[in-house]
């Protein structure tokens, strides 16, 4: 299993490797969010830098991990995914395999918002950061393997996948609290807020790029992207052994 997973990592990363400008591309609209929204924020204790970037960068996770689908959806199209199943690899790498390569791309953008922003002001704390990557893997490894699974039941309606993953994004990314903060957002806003498991993430990633790892937020934010990451593969896998 842990070679079939391997060979299927490095069978979908290779693609980015060789065309790395695909990472810069998909940067381009959390960059453009980054600069128009981050000047009409409050002004906080830390800078409203501290507080936007790491919303940016699960955004930039978001974005990324939710659209991978379409890939395998264009390999069902032309054949390729109906080879894969024919060969001696275990279906379940098929599915894992595919979901641990969105971590790449997720901690190369990541780096790259960072850079950019560090000239502006941005208080980097490289522990925390690194220990809110980790977290934010899990997180990613699940959402790919829940898009595949969109990819895998939408395989003869291509338009499905694409009105279920845009239905879906806005409203996670708002009720997450990424771009503006929900604290003194109405009631009936903060309870739906409260079952998305993103926005506990987006707050974990707050308090870690802070420095603050003992913050309550992170034990929450690691148990939210553990569950999102565990749902995520064992539907995903589910879907990968029926796929035909």
């Amino acid at each position: 299993m842990i070679t079939d997973t391997l060979t299927v990592f490095s069978r979908e990363l290779r693609p980015t490797l060789r065309n790395p400008f695909t990472i810069i591309i998909s940067m381009v609209q959390p960059l453009v969010f980054l600069a128009l929204f981050a000047p009409l924020l409050p002004k906080t204790d830390g800078g409203a830098l501290q507080w936007f970037v790491p919303g940016i960068v699960v955004m930039s996770c978001l974005f990324g991990a939710s659209m991978t689908g379409s890939n395998l959806l264009f390999e069902i199209q032309t054949g390729s995914h109906e080879r894969m199943l024919v060969t001696p690899l275990r279906r379940p790498a098929l599915l894992v395999g595919r979901a641990l390569k969105e971590i790449v791309p997720m901690f190369a953008q990541a780096a790259l918002i960072v850079l950019v922003c560090l000239p502006f002001g941005f208080d980097l704390h490289l522990g925390g950061a690194l220990i809110g990557m980790l977290i934010l893997a899990v997180f990613c490894t699940g959402l790919g393997a829940l898009s595949y699974t969109l990819a895998l039941a939408s395989k003869n309606q291509e338009w499905l996948f694409w009105t279920v993953q845009q239905t879906l994004l806005f409203p996670l990314l708002l009720l997450a609290g990424v771009l503006l903060p929900l604290d003194d957002g109405p009631g009936w806003l903060r309870t739906l807020a409260a079952f998305n498991p993103l926005r506990y993430v987006v707050n974990a990633e707050r308090a870690l790029f802070s420095g603050d790892v003992w913050a309550s937020t992170t034990a929450t934010g690691l148990v939210a992207a553990a569950v999102v990451g565990v749902l995520g593969i064992a539907v995903g896998v589910r879907a990968m052994r029926r796929s035909d």
